[in-house]
């Protein structure tokens, strides 16, 4: 079924300067000057991608707005707001590996605001879902500082934008970056409208969050759900975690929306990760995520670009994904399909098994449906 998709970028997006480095660490001592991980390429190429296909005509294209400081203090401390204003005239580091450039701060401001608009759009009807590619991303922002490339949570200001501006008293949030979702996990932490799921390589980034007893507080105990998957994990074992723990748990939780924080750096081509997600993986990921938001939320789903860190193969991943939410496939071809066809991509190993049991284990006392 052929749907009406937003897209919300902004040239401005690609103009958040993390400077130069190696990866993710700066150059200098024996470090040779490089291009630092999260850079404008990958996500440019996105765009590249869409429009040289073809492909952006299928998409309703949306302009962002820029996030209100109120807005955004929704989830993060004012004072924390202020520091990263301050930097953006200086440049710096907003907390750990969270590099502030020259305006980054405004490009930030309107990273968040990509989300609102997203938000917007589909809660009035003028679209069935939405895909932005936003940048700096913002999953491990946490209220107080930032981390891992992430100034403001664009996704937690969306989410929390959606619960005041709506009224939504539930909301699903579907973390499938290879690295945890550690902010937006901390700032709904004790939130029961708020399910948070998070699908990640264990122990990759933060180091040692993301843990399966880590199941939210307060009012909020149970509402938090990790899923720690081995390294290697490949499409078979994605598609089983989302098959029988996350969507059964989403249909019994019943939210009025749906986020999915889409980070394309499970992909096997990553030099972030350790997974071996494919393009078509990808697909089928999105698709079971609207089929959820189908049956829960009229199809109302939002998904905020995070990760995902190689420039060849991102644009193809997250190209799949927004076909997936089209219900429109491309004229593209993954043209790296046939270097990775002998690669068990579909198989689901003895150890990915155990780690799911433990995860419905771990969850079964407040999800029943986990018992079957």
């Amino acid at each position: 079924m052929k749907r009406r998709t937003a897209f919300v970028c902004d040239e401005s997006y690609f103009w958040h300067n993390t400077g130069n480095g190696a990866l993710f660490l700066p150059a200098g001592g024996w470090i040779e000057t490089d291009v630092h991980s999260e850079n404008p390429a990958t996500k440019r190429r996105v765009k590249n991608l869409l429009e040289r296909s073809g492909f952006i005509r299928e998409l309703v294209s949306i302009p962002p707005r820029a996030a209100t400081a109120e807005e955004i203090a929704a989830v993060h401390d004012p004072a924390y707001i202020k520091r990263v204003e301050a930097l953006s005239q200086t440049t710096g580091d907003a907390g750990e590996l969270a590099v502030v450039g020259y305006g980054s701060f405004e490009i930030a401001c309107l990273s968040a605001g990509g989300g609102l608009r997203a938000v917007d759009a589909v809660m009035r009807g003028e679209v069935d879902n939405a895909y932005v590619l936003h940048r700096p991303p913002g999953h491990h922002a946490e209220r107080d500082k930032g981390m891992g490339f992430c100034l403001f949570n664009n996704v937690a200001v969306a989410a929390r934008y959606a619960q005041r501006a709506y009224g939504l008293k539930r909301i699903a949030i579907v973390d499938w970056d290879v690295h945890h979702g550690n902010g937006t996990e901390s700032i709904f932490y004790d939130d029961p409208g708020v399910l948070f799921v998070s699908l990640h390589q264990e122990n990759n980034y933060p180091p040692g969050r993301g843990s399966l007893s880590d199941t939210g507080a307060g009012a909020g105990e149970g509402y938090t759900i990790n899923i720690p998957l081995p390294a290697g994990t490949s499409d078979a074992g994605y598609l089983e975690a989302i098959r029988t723990i996350v969507a059964p748990v989403i249909r019994q939780f019943g939210p009025e929306l749906i986020f999915v924080s889409a980070g394309q750096d499970a992909s096997l081509f990553d030099p972030l990760g350790r997974m071996m997600v494919t393009a078509e993986g990808f697909y089928q990921m999105a698709q079971e995520m609207l089929a959820l938001a189908d049956q829960c939320c009229q199809g109302r789903l939002v998904a905020c670009h995070e990760g995902g860190y190689s420039a060849a193969y991102v644009p193809f991943c997250t190209l799949r994904v927004i076909e997936a939410l089209t219900g429109i496939r491309s004229v593209v071809e993954d043209p790296f399909a046939p270097t990775f066809q002998h690669l068990p991509t579909q198989v689901i190993t003895h150890d990915q098994r155990l780690y799911l049991q433990m995860a419905k284990e771990q969850h079964v006392k407040r999800w029943s449906v986990l018992q079957t």
